[in-house]
């Protein structure tokens, strides 16, 4: 039995704005400015948050034209590197990353509804949950149906955006952004950013609105070409979400005081009331249910195929990936990844986990930039696409994600180092885990001059082809 390919470049690309723009992108910018409070810091920072997902994006388009294979990241690790790698990706995003990010969406969402329905605590969990299962059981019935909910909900929350932006270029009261009484303004603070934590700091926060970009990569064997498809996606989507953040940080500071951007904690209301009046700018809190909905809904139908792609390869038990006999779908992953995800919304823990985990998959990100770079030394490395700079953008790319990691582990040591050790202990697993059960059957990684556009060629499987 196989995957079902089911997804072409409009449910693709949709995967990759839906999933990046949740949101986060309502309340993140406040965060930025706090910490680079000037329009032309958050300028700056909002930039090269686009401009490194926009690279990262890239190398992951390159390696998906290369290695279309179910699982995405998982494999390229593994591919490069070593299963071990693979597993340890896989391992922090069921334990910590992806579930906990799911829960934490969930919670935003369910948190939004109660700005439309009275709830207390209780009842805004059990909206997050509720949420959680609805998108677990669409996309427990096929990746058709989850895709079609995925690309109607990113239609909506699009033209929502768009919306959102006309009122507030078209009835906004503009002016020019001016730093408020006692803050350092124009050129002398962009100047000092990079002196201290201040700009790494905005840019870790700007990433976060960002993230996701890389999950549409899980889905490779239910997506049509997904050489081609992919990173065709990956690179329109990715161009389309830095336009929206860009569009909506220049309308936000356009119509706020800088000094009222940078108090806000619900920046996307507090514009829109000071545009329209605080009974439109209610609007606001449907478009963040109908957002984080459709993130949750990306999310939630990417990570079974990795799970499926671990027990694929005997790196997880085996009924994680069985395949629905009707249906074609990684059930009971998802079933799993959506009774963990819940579990971490009621007992409240995915808040601590989320916030000591998420910085470390820039750690993975980095090594695919080196991995990239390892394999492009080869001749015989044909991929359909290639990523541009090379290789001055990806050694870029990696030594920003170094600069992420370090700065967050010196920022917050005993947290950050938590965290690292909650993915590390995933090492002892792996190797305990291949001790009771053989050696997995992908114990070696590629050579670069295995890898093929399109294909992932083992010298074993070679060996078969010519008996």
């Amino acid at each position: 039995m196989t995957l079902t390919r089911s997804i072409g470049i409009v449910q693709a690309t949709a995967m990759v704005v839906g999933t990046i723009v949740g949101s986060s992108i309502f309340v993140q910018p406040s965060e930025v400015s706090r910490a680079v409070p000037s329009f032309a810091g958050m300028l700056l920072v909002w930039i090269a948050a686009g401009a490194l997902t926009w690279f990262g994006a890239s190398i992951c388009a390159e390696l998906s034209s290369a290695l279309p294979k179910t699982g995405g990241v998982y494999v390229f690790l593994r591919e490069m590197f070593s299963p071990a790698a693979g597993f340890l990706w896989g391992w922090a995003m069921f334990w910590s990353m992806h579930s906990g990010i799911i829960a934490a969406i969930a919670m935003v969402f369910g948190r939004y509804a109660a700005t439309i329905a009275p709830l207390n605590d209780l009842g805004i969990r059990l909206v997050a949950v509720a949420g959680i299962l609805v998108l677990s059981a669409i996309n427990y019935i096929g990746v058709r149906p989850g895709s079609a909910v995925q690309t109607a909900l990113t239609i909506t929350k699009i033209a929502a955006i768009g919306v959102l932006l006309a009122l507030l270029l078209g009835l906004g009261s503009l002016h020019v952004p001016a730093a408020p009484a006692g803050i350092a303004s124009g050129g002398a603070l962009a100047a000092g950013l990079l002196r201290g934590g201040a700009f790494l700091r905005a840019l870790v926060a700007g990433l976060f609105a960002f993230g996701g970009w890389h999950m549409v990569t899980y889905a490779a064997e239910e997506t049509r070409d997904p050489a081609r498809t992919i990173p065709r996606a990956l690179m329109i989507g990715s161009a389309v979400v830095v336009v929206i953040y860009l569009a909506l940080n220049a309308a936000y500071l356009l119509v706020l005081p800088l000094g009222d951007v940078l108090k806000s904690t619900h920046i996307a209301f507090d514009a829109t009331t000071a545009t329209v009046g605080p009974r439109t700018a209610s609007a606001i809190s449907v478009l963040v249910l109908v957002s984080s909905f459709g993130a949750m809904s990306g999310i939630v139908l990417a990570g079974p195929r990795v799970y499926y792609a671990m027990a694929e390869d005997r790196l997880l038990f085996g009924w994680m990936g069985a395949l629905h006999p009707k249906y074609r779908t990684p059930y009971l992953a998802t079933v799993v990844q959506g009774v963990w995800s819940s579990f971490l919304v009621l007992t409240g823990t995915y808040g601590v986990i989320v916030s000591r985990v998420v910085y470390t998959e820039w750690i993975f990100f980095g090594a695919l930039a080196v991995g990239v770079m390892r394999l492009r030394r080869s001749p015989t490395y044909r991929p359909a696409f290639r990523a541009w700079g090379f290789p001055i953008v990806p050694a870029l790319f990696a030594l920003t994600c170094l600069a992420i990691v370090a700065h967050q582990i010196v920022s917050d040591p005993r947290e950050s180092l938590i965290g690292l050790g909650l993915v590390l202990v995933g090492l002892p697993v792996y190797y305990l885990w291949r001790s009771a059960h053989g050696r997995d059957r992908l114990s070696q990684p590629l050579l670069p001059a295995e890898v093929h556009a399109g294909a992932a060629v083992r010298p074993e499987q070679r060996q078969d082809h010519h008996r």
